[in-house]
């Protein structure tokens, strides 16, 4: 059976006899030294019993059991812990990876309190706040920034925290129906909540710009005077408290405007700021979106890889028939099968390096160096866009290669598809900061390596710089439209640009990710490890490959040689991988306690199912 060959392997002359070769992988897909470290504590507690799928409950009864998981989650990083915690981007990242594929709404609840609300409370001069009643749980922390008529362009939102000179505090208010708040999670799910407001701050009626303010919305007997909020009806996936909130003069006291050096308010009313615009304030009041962003793609980052796991394992154990009359086969003995399912698993090891290399750049830069900032800022949307995109492909591959199976939600998979959903819409739609993205990008480097590329399709230096050369493609043709667009009409230059800026962007990520993948590679010491990584590298960069030749072609950087020979040097490097199929999902180290609940993931599926 396919899953037994090893001739591949053999070939490669690295004298290792067959069998194992997971070890290695792993410690580079988790953080290596840092493994135990950033993804030990979350691996475990998501092997409890508590974490374990449970059939048949409501949408209400899922939403109150992603709010005990919250809790138990809590019991591991209470009181300092939970502030270490939102400072700590690796650990807070993995927080995500590890929680996402067992429970999306738990994945966005966990984003909520300890990012979003907790994150940005300790980021404005949190120290000065007793902060014991949200890293206890007592208290639930939200978010509230999007409004209804508000999503991407939330610096125009409209909710108003009006300066009341007579007692030095605010009354927020909602002053139109499209001011509501359109976010999770503010209804009496889950016990009482604070949230953290986003609200236009009007000092003697002079628009001061958009500030955060601390508003408690419930207690133990309900939401509070002047607290309206309505329940949506469920989203798809799993289901989270949407609502729509609103405020009707709520007073609140001087101590809840979140303030910081970009802002502060004295007891005259007059504003101060290191910062020159109202924009700028307002983009450093709710800069936790930004660590967002890594949140929400290491959440779909693990449904991804979560998916693969399962599809590959029901591969191996669902047989169909053989060639031979009475005999039976694997599913993965055909390269229909397997082919689609290790270009994934290339795409897989792609994203997590990618993210990996990102979340270090992110926990590195320094905060004071705007320029650092606005780069790193940039390749986090870049990364968040490109990551949750592939896993949306990925988890509808891994669905559909599971046939009818898969749609059971007892098979891990059929929720996955729709939670990605909003991983991709969270934090800033993906289209909208790739096009911030790309209107940055454009000017922003030189795309391309500094001579052309000369090499053969096995070569991984010549397709990663080849992927370079597409990307230095689209720039020039970004640059050609822009200086071309129609004069004194923005909106028009932008839109003959913005088509080839986006593929700009695409390939950008490409290339970043592959960097990141290579230099995986480079770090891997054992010779078993190195021709698994080299062989997924290459996978990678030759599938990535097949849409860009025609560019390639007519610009001089493949011959007709390469492209005739690009279909045959694929399938090669799929034959080459296909016997270590399993080893490599078996590197993404999902607990066992979670594979033997999936029932597909287990070669006694036929008897479980149903059971």
């Amino acid at each position: 059976m396919l899953q037994h060959a090893e001739a591949p392997l053999r070939q490669a002359g690295d004298g290792i006899a067959p069998g194992g070769g997971a070890d290695e992988l792993t410690r580079l897909l988790f953080d290596g030294d840092d493994r135990e470290r950033v993804h030990g504590e979350w691996r475990r507690l998501v092997s409890e019993d508590a974490f374990a799928h449970r059939p048949g409950l409501t949408p209400a009864e899922r939403v109150a059991l992603s709010y005990e998981r919250l809790r138990r989650v809590n019991d591991t990083v209470a009181g300092p812990a939970a502030e270490a915690l939102s400072y700590d981007a690796h650990r807070l990242a993995a927080l995500h990876e590890w929680t996402g594929f067992l429970d999306g709404g738990l994945c966005t609840l966990a984003s909520i309190h300890y990012n979003l609300f907790l994150g940005s409370l300790l980021d404005h001069d949190g120290y000065r706040r007793d902060l014991s009643p949200y890293t206890s749980m007592e208290r639930t922390g939200t978010f509230l920034c999007t409004e209804l008529a508000h999503g991407n362009d939330v610096t125009s939102l409209e909710t108003v925290a009006r300066h009341d000179r007579e007692t030095g505090g605010f009354v927020l208010h909602t002053p139109n129906p499209g001011a509501r708040k359109f976010m999770p999670n503010t209804s009496l799910a889950g016990g009482p909540k604070t949230a953290v407001v986003a609200a236009r701050l009007l000092v003697d009626d002079e628009d001061q710009g958009v500030f955060l303010f601390l508003t408690p919305l419930s207690d133990a007997e309900g939401h509070l005077p002047g607290i309206r909020v309505q329940r949506l009806p469920d989203r798809t996936g799993t289901p989270v408290d949407h609502c729509l909130t609103s405020f009707d003069h709520v007073r609140l006291p001087r101590e809840a405007m979140l303030e910081a050096a970009h802002g502060r308010l004295d007891k005259d009313g007059r504003l101060s700021s290191s910062l020159g615009n109202r924009r700028k304030r307002f983009l450093r009041s709710v800069g936790r979106v930004t660590m967002g962003k890594l949140c929400m793609s290491g959440g779909t980052l693990g449904m991804a890889r979560a998916a693969l796991a399962i599809a590959v394992r029901y591969s191996h154990h669902r047989e169909i028939g053989a060639p031979k009359a009475g005999e039976r086969m694997p599913l993965t003995a055909h390269r229909s099968h397997h082919g689609r399912l290790l270009r994934s698993v290339a795409t897989a090891y792609a994203m997590t390096f990618l993210h990996r290399s990102v979340v270090d750049r992110w926990a590195g830069h320094d905060p004071g160096d705007a320029a650092e900032r606005e780069e790193v800022e940039r390749l986090i949307a870049v990364a968040k866009g490109w990551i949750t995109w592939q896993a949306r492909d990925i988890t509808v591959e891994a669905r559909e290669r599971c046939g009818a199976q898969g749609l059971f939600p007892a098979n891990g998979l059929a929720d996955l598809p729709l939670n990605v959903e909003g991983g991709i819409t969270a934090e800033g739609d993906n289209l909208v900061i790739w096009v911030k993205a790309a209107s940055e990008l454009v000017f922003a480097h030189e795309a391309g390596p500094a001579h052309p590329p000369r090499g053969e399709l096995t070569d991984l230096g010549f397709l990663r710089d080849l992927h370079a050369c597409v990307e230095r493609v689209w720039q020039n043709r970004a640059r050609t439209a822009l200086r071309g667009g129609p004069s004194g009409d923005p909106v028009g230059r932008w839109n003959e640009t913005s088509g080839a800026a986006l593929e700009m962007v695409a390939a950008h990520a490409r290339v970043r990710a592959a960097d990141a993948l290579l230099a995986a590679t480079a770090r891997a010491t054992a010779p078993r490890t190195r021709f698994l990584l080299e062989g997924v590298a290459r996978l990678f960069l030759l599938h990535e490959l097949r849409p860009h030749t025609g560019d390639l072609l007519a610009s001089g950087h493949l011959t007709p040689a390469h492209v005739e020979a690009l279909h045959g040097t694929t399938e090669h490097a799929v034959a080459d991988l296909a016997p270590h199929l399993m080893r490599l999902v078996d590197a993404f180290d999902l607990p066992a306690e979670y594979l033997a609940a999936t029932p597909i993931a287990n070669a006694d599926y036929l008897d479980r199912f149903g059971a």
